[in-house]
């Protein structure tokens, strides 16, 4: 059965456009997604620090102003980064979320960030994957009673495109879920960074991490993945032990993802931005130009159609910048990220029941 996926072509015209993001919303149906009195989390992304693309205040709002309409509470939501940087702790993130324009003031939303002060408030869901039983979801976007996943469609280094999949399996996990997405084992020390301060002696939960020759070692049969330790040390001696396995990498985030949705069966609506598309993700600190012209906005219930047709209108775009004269129809995410295979996410979150690739496209006027 195809799915349904709204279309709203970017025309150039800001204020009409802005104007279809509510009527989009309500061809979705969010009147029975969103109901009065729910915690709706409207799930987006920040942007780190230095990094200009990510996705315009301006675009949530409407967003926020129709699920409060409805009688709910809506709050905009991320998750901290595993990495040091600008998102790295609750304080921090919410300091960059209003330095890149995300106040009350221009969203009409408070920022909560879902993962708690330190990316370590969450809850263990079970789920029926193939790589885990169980997966871990930030505190706040599993008691949130709906949830709107606002994403900007864009290149990413290891899932060849970040959509709402990854809004949803990267965004939507603490520090922990990030770490063994990306890893299989513990955090490695840099013995020539280290100072032997002790900081991430002092700050490892469960008692890993001790001082042998004045310098940090790690317990590996003790430490439980957290990641604390790498965003704690001062000196930036701790670093993720990167497993650069493609198609591994999909099938954990995918699964992480299936995790955030369980219990919010019908109570979650996707939008994909396909505005100034760039080749990587919101979460580096600098932002390239974009790979093909902005194309509009896609809408739909189901995230995995979603992300096929996200995926099928930027194939079928001219290539600009760095692929320009790479013609329509061509695959763009595969000439940038040319040894990933895009297309294992969607299949495999079509295996697990999250959606379906077939889709009908519906384009709004």
């Amino acid at each position: 059965m195809q799915s349904e996926v709204y279309f709203l072509p970017f025309k150039g015209k800001r204020d009409g456009f802005l104007k279809g993001i509510g009527r989009m919303l309500d061809l979705l149906g969010i009147e029975k997604a969103v109901r009065p009195g729910d915690l709706c989390a409207v799930k987006v992304h920040f942007g780190e620090e230095g990094n200009t693309t990510f996705l315009r205040p301006l675009y949530v709002r409407p967003i926020v102003e129709r699920v409060r309409a409805l009688g709910a509470k809506p709050f905009l939501t991320d998750t901290n980064t595993l990495y040091k940087g600008s998102r790295s702790d609750a304080p921090s993130h919410i300091e960059t979320a209003l330095r890149h324009g995300f106040g009350f003031e221009v969203t009409g939303a408070p920022v909560i960030i879902a993962d708690g002060l330190k990316g370590n408030d969450t809850v263990m869901v079970r789920i029926e994957g193939e790589v885990y039983g169980e997966v871990e979801v930030a505190r706040a976007i599993f008691e949130a009673h709906s949830m709107v996943v606002v994403s900007h469609f864009k290149g990413h280094d290891l899932a060849g495109f970040g959509g709402a999949l990854k809004n949803l399996g990267m965004g939507c996990t603490g520090r922990r879920g990030k770490l063994i997405q990306h890893s299989e084992v513990s955090p490695k020390v840099n013995r020539r960074r280290c100072t032997g301060c002790g900081r991430c002696e002092g700050e490892c939960p469960s008692g890993a991490i001790a001082l042998k020759e004045k310098k940090a070692f790690i317990d590996e049969g003790r430490c439980t993945g957290c990641g604390q330790c790498i965003v704690m040390c001062p000196h930036k001696a701790i670093d993720i032990r990167w497993k650069r396995d493609p198609e591994i990498f999909q099938k954990k985030m995918i699964e992480h993802a299936l995790g955030a949705l369980k219990g919010k069966e019908g109570k979650v609506l996707f939008l994909n931005f396909l505005l100034y598309v760039t080749p990587l993700c919101d979460c580096w600190s600098r932002s390239d130009p974009p790979i093909v012209p902005d194309i509009g906005i896609l809408g739909s219930r189901d995230p995995v159609a979603l992300d096929q047709a996200s995926v099928d209108l930027v194939n079928a775009q001219p290539g600009i910048s760095s692929l320009e004269g790479l013609g329509p129809g061509r695959d763009k995410f595969g000439a940038v990220h040319k040894d990933i295979d895009w297309s294992f996410q969607l299949e495999h979150a079509e295996r697990l029941g999250l959606g379906s690739r077939s889709y009908r496209l519906l384009e709004l006027s």
